[in-house]
């Protein structure tokens, strides 16, 4: 029989050996069948689904139709607006009171890439949603009195959304400063910006039928069985056109995105931010894609991922006496581009201190004075953020369609785990060098007189 003392010195040895074993068989987990996409093309329509098999279904249809691609200010916020209003079939009253009566909920929203539209439903009811989705794209009303109310309305509450949000005014503004057109403009235009004078339902419309033209959209689906979805898909969204019309209204062609770099100052009284800018990387599958740029935004990082603690991350460390600051570190990845993004927000005097403790961060990493350690767990934080992304439906069905799209490569999360692993840690501290070489992207919001130039911080624009 073993002793007291026996036990109590093996116990805590033997909980260590289960815990690495539980740890092992977790990491396991993402490789799993379940969250890859099987990909496919029906009705001449590109399809994505993972086959999850549980009792709720996800189905959204992604198009090429965010604000990079509108003609003319405001037509993706008018698109996104008009989504789930009167078709040629139903009308309003009918989509909420079927979509209610079944226990769904659709939606839509606009990104600077992408438009998205949504159901989430119980899986028996995917013919409805299908056809639904579909119906949506291809036969939905414009009618002019609607549209100026619709459209002004939101830009006036996004707006002002915006302009009470410096660090998400920031964002916006860094990402004009460093695409210029394109990926830099406005998700939503501004209250300034004419766009009145653009916004007609007979261009909303022509701008519809390219935008939800089939070269230009992917159905991407969580849950059905792929043999059903693809039957519900071939059915409905084979009505979409199949060509793109040649005129003034339909999305602008895929110009290759350009970064530029620059500085922009806007006094503000809700508040500071500072958003330092570079180029990132762009989506998996891309000849922009680069992984380190992940493995970076971890390291620098800022927002510590465990409560009461500041956590490992650099920035977290160097703007740990600041007590009235927030830090944060950011990869925007796109189709054929990326920005990275670390924003400082909080009491003026603290963000101006710490947005030089930040450009002083950078350039210990460029100067190879960051421990192997710290690189490893910045590595292992963005595979997890990978994996996360991929699984979120929230993220990862337009992630999956926007890959589709653009690029014919679906979003999968073996391949993403791979170029992470793969990085090393001088491709990590030659970005770090790179970025201080180059351009950056400042913007600065809130109190002028006390926030820097980006020349004061170190950085050339």
């Amino acid at each position: 029989m073993l002793s007291r003392s026996a036990l109590g010195r093996n116990a805590p040895r033997a909980l260590r050996k289960q815990c690495a074993a539980n740890t092992r068989r977790g990491l396991a987990t993402p490789s799993t069948p379940n969250f890859s996409y099987d990909v496919s093309e029906t009705a001449g329509v590109k399809l994505a689904n993972r086959e999850v098999g549980g009792a709720t279904t996800t189905l959204a249809l992604v198009a090429k139709a965010g604000a990079r691609y509108q003609p003319f200010p405001g037509f993706s916020t008018a698109l996104e607006q008009f989504a789930f209003k009167s078709t040629l079939k139903r009308s309003a009253l009918r989509i909420t009171r079927e979509t209610e009566l079944l226990g769904g909920e659709v939606s839509s929203s606009h990104s600077r890439e992408n438009l998205v539209l949504k159901a989430k439903f119980l899986s028996g009811d995917l013919p409805y949603f299908a056809e639904l989705l579909a119906e949506v794209a291809s036969q939905t009303k414009y009618p002019t009195y609607e549209l100026n109310e619709l459209v002004i309305n939101l830009v006036k509450y996004k707006q002002k959304t915006l302009l009470e949000n410096p660090e998400a005014l920031a964002i916006d503004t860094v990402h004009g400063l460093a695409f210029h057109r394109g990926l830099g403009e406005n998700i939503t235009p501004t209250t300034a910006a004419p766009y009145e004078q653009y916004l007609t339902a007979e261009g909303v419309a022509e701008f519809a039928k390219g935008a939800y033209a089939k070269p230009n959209v992917a159905v991407v689906a969580s849950g059905p069985n792929s043999a059903e979805l693809s039957k519900w898909v071939n059915e409905f969204f084979g009505q979409l056109p199949s060509s793109v019309a040649s005129n003034q209204f339909q999305p602008r062609s895929s110009t290759p995105s350009k970064y530029f770099g620059g500085e922009q100052r806007i006094p503000s009284k809700n508040g500071n931010a500072v958003v330092i800018a570079f180029p990132g990387s762009s989506a998996l599958g891309t000849a922009g894609h680069k992984p380190e740029a992940a493995v970076l935004t971890a390291l620098l990082g800022g927002e510590s991922t465990i409560k009461w603690a500041p956590g490992f991350s650099l920035l977290g460390k160097a703007t740990s006496g600041f007590s009235q600051v927030k830090v944060s570190t950011k990869n925007f990845s796109y189709s054929d581009a990326g920005l990275l993004t670390i924003s400082v927000t909080g009491k003026a005097d603290q963000v101006a201190s710490a947005s030089k403790n930040v450009v002083d961060t950078l350039k210990k990493v460029a100067a190879g004075e960051v421990a192997s350690e710290d690189i490893k767990k910045a590595a292992a934080l963005a595979k997890f953020r990978a994996f996360e992304a991929g699984q979120n439906l929230e993220t990862g069905l337009e992630i999956t369609g926007s890959g589709l799209i653009h690029g014919n490569k679906a979003y999968q999360l073996g391949e993403v785990a791979e170029a992470i692993d793969k990085v090393t840690e001088q491709q990590v501290k030659d970005l770090a060098k790179q970025y201080l070489s180059s351009n950056a992207s400042v913007a600065a919001v809130g109190d002028l007189f006390q926030i820097p130039y980006a020349e004061d911080l170190g950085l050339t624009v």
